[in-house]
């Protein structure tokens, strides 16, 4: 089972992620471009919120190993799993790095950050802005997928094939009954 912390950073990622993609999506839809500025500033914000976040996961992961998968999981599932989960991390990163390059690098301003009174860590460069807006649609639609994978992999272990895998990471703070394990 997973500890209480990469319990944290995994429900936490989940719901960064989960508010970011509908409000990306609402910040570029035509019908909604009268709101595209006010919409623009909770996915910038939360963005770099959301870097922020995947690198203390990415470092969490790094000095706290995961535990080993259960016995009833073929080896090949294991793989898929293990595949799956540093694609999770490298799309979550590359997601995080493009958007915030595109957005400082084409000049636009990340108002949280602002109000940290963080600067840009980059300078303009509108050239490469514009690729990592390629770079960021395209890592967001393979995040989509992985989140799909990931998902269809827990329910169908769980509801159908009855075995308990949502406990290793579900609920989010570790029951203190499992501390002792």
């Amino acid at each position: 089972m997973f500890g209480t912390g990469a319990r944290l950073f995994h429900w936490s990622i989940a719901l960064l992620v989960v508010v970011q993609i509908p409000a990306g999506i609402a910040m570029t839809s035509e019908p909604l471009a009268a709101w595209a500025d006010p919409l623009s500033v909770l996915p910038k914000g939360l963005g770099a919120v959301l870097l922020v976040m995947i690198l203390g996961r990415m470092a969490w992961r790094l000095t706290h190993p995961p535990p080993p998968f259960p016995d009833y999981m073929p080896v090949r599932e294991q793989r898929i799993a293990h595949a799956t989960h540093v694609a999770l991390y490298a799309v979550l990163l590359i997601m995080a790095v493009s958007g915030y390059v595109r957005t400082v690098g084409d000049d636009y301003p990340i108002e949280l950050l602002n109000a940290l009174g963080i600067p840009p860590l980059i300078p303009s460069m509108p050239e490469v802005a514009a690729v990592m807006l390629v770079v960021h649609r395209f890592a967001v639609f393979a995040l989509v997928v992985l989140i799909a994978a990931h998902v269809a992999a827990v329910v169908q272990r769980a509801w159908i094939d009855g075995h308990p895998v949502m406990n290793r990471m579900w609920p989010p703070v570790r029951p203190k009954e499992d501390d002792a394990a």
